[in-house]
């Protein structure tokens, strides 16, 4: 979860008549993109070279170009963490593109970097068609949820089955369990690669876009879907790291406004009260000190989560309105961090008058930050955000006094001994996993929960979770199969 420059694709389709110029204009208005598209299809209609010769020159490649566009400085992408990068998934409904098959010439302009490869030819659009029939049981030119989840079947080594039925399940509910055209399922394939955003347009309280909500953006999604299925659907498997997942970097959000500066310091001054008071900076670390401070602050830690979860669902009753599905996020946020607690008792009992420290803390904090929540939560979860970087930081420390531990310390053979089986069962940790995989899979949870509260601090009230939008779930199953059947049929045309 490396803050880094966003990488986005795209599918593009170019026309070589003037008609493709004016219907990408319509497409990507005063958008760099479509100002390459626009240089490259001036540069073609005045070329010389006949329009045979040309695709004699240039061989077909596949039905959706692979667009990756690398903006320097955008107002609309700016620089994020990756989980925000996964969160924006646009799309736009435009089936006019699917009728061209010119190939397209890699353009380049100081902004960003275009690389664009191939067309559709005949053949490989009739694939896709003959694919899409194939599942059509009933022979009436539409797809259901049934449908697609045998379409989605046939690429198993694509899809696993636990994405399958979720996929299918977002399909269903969030189509209100009607089927889609066939024709309308193209549109959509086309849109996913075209990256135009259907999430909901807006700005921040202030004045800057947000990155989850930008502006201009459509409202429908191309195949007709809606966003219930974010109100009661939110999967999240803390049990399936991979090694990439569990390599973590402790990256900072510099504070904009005043607001932040104000979150950060904030934290900044209960990191060092509570370092000073448990001489966390003082001393050796031991097996007991890390325990202890681990407990004690996971009581603490399930907290925010929680409260951000009812103050939502009681806005949502009292309005008689939809959350968007962050109420769930946040009520699973909570109770990861009631895991964590429920795995380090198991190493250590607390005392009564750790106890006693506990319920006084909790009562403290709690009340804060209900009230505080109730005020501003965008504040809040900029908080907790700053608050969860310390956590990795923490973490961070704990892992280099094991690996820095010599053989036959107390760290040592601490890190070594196995893990305790709710954490097993809970990450996945395997037969033999131990206290150091405990320690990496936490500090996992904590970076995801420091990059998500980043993430929602300011966007709207009534925005689609943007961790769980039923768009952007249905958006990558969309391009996941059209890169699939882009290399069968590359494959094919091979051999």
């Amino acid at each position: 979860m490396i803050i880094g420059t966003t990488l986005r694709q795209g599918g593009l389709i170019a026309s070589r008549t003037s008609k493709c110029r004016s219907s990408s204009a319509a497409l990507l208005p005063q958008s760099p993109l479509c100002t390459a598209l626009h240089r490259y299809i001036d540069q073609s209609t005045s070329s010389s070279t006949s329009t045979t010769v040309r695709n004699q020159q240039q061989p077909q490649h596949s039905f959706f170009s692979t667009a990756i566009i690398s903006i320097s400085k955008s107002h609309y992408y700016p620089k994020q963490p990756p989980i925000q990068q996964f969160l924006h998934h646009s799309f736009h409904a435009s089936s006019s593109l699917l009728q061209s098959d010119a190939p397209v010439n890699n353009v380049k302009s100081e902004e960003e970097e275009v690389v664009v490869n191939g067309g559709i030819s005949p053949s490989l659009r009739a694939a896709i068609i003959a694919d899409l029939k194939s599942v059509d049981f009933d022979g009436n030119g539409r797809i259901d949820a049934d449908e697609l989840q045998a379409l989605l079947g046939k690429y198993n080594d694509t899809f696993s089955e636990g994405e399958i039925l979720e996929l299918t399940e977002i399909f269903y509910t969030s189509t209100g369990a009607a089927s889609v055209e066939i024709y309308r399922f193209m549109e959509a394939l086309d849109a996913a690669a075209s990256d135009k955003s259907t999430s909901g347009g807006g700005e921040t309280a202030d004045g800057e876009v947000s990155p989850l909500a930008v502006k201009g953006a459509f409202k429908t999604h191309p195949l007709g879907i809606g966003t219930c299925a974010s109100e009661y659907m939110f999967t999240k498997t803390h049990g399936k790291y991979t090694e990439e997942d569990l390599n973590i970097e402790a990256t900072h959000v510099p504070p904009v406004t005043f607001s932040d500066k104000t979150a950060l310091f904030a934290v900044k001054c209960v990191r060092f009260v509570f370092d000073t008071a448990t001489l966390w900076n003082f001393g050796s670390v031991t097996k007991n000190k890390i325990l202890y401070r681990a407990i004690f602050l996971e009581t603490i830690a399930a907290i925010p989560g929680m409260v951000a979860a009812i103050i939502r669902h009681f806005r949502s009753l009292r309005n008689m309105s939809r959350d968007g599905g962050m109420l769930n996020m946040f009520i699973e946020e909570a109770n990861n961090e009631r895991m964590h607690l429920l795995t380090f008792i198991r190493m250590k009992e607390p005392g009564y008058l750790f106890r006693a420290a506990v319920i006084g803390s909790q009562f403290g904090f709690g009340t804060f930050f209900l009230t505080a929540y109730i005020i501003n939560p965008n504040w809040c979860h900029r908080f907790i955000g700053y608050i969860e970087e310390e956590a990795v930081h923490t973490y961070t420390k704990i892992l280099k006094e094991f690996d820095n531990a010599e053989e036959g310390s107390e760290l040592y053979m601490w890190k070594e001994e196995d893990a305790p089986k709710i954490a097993k069962g809970y990450w996945h940790l395997g037969e033999y996993g131990n206290v150091h995989d405990v320690m990496k899979a936490v500090r996992a949870d904590e970076a995801e929960h420091r990059d998500v509260n980043h993430a929602v601090s300011g966007v709207p009230d009534d925005a689609v979770n943007p961790l769980y939008d039923p768009r952007a779930k249905l958006d990558g199953m969309l391009r996941k199969y059209v890169n699939d059947i882009m290399k069968k049929e590359a494959s094919k045309q091979a051999a």
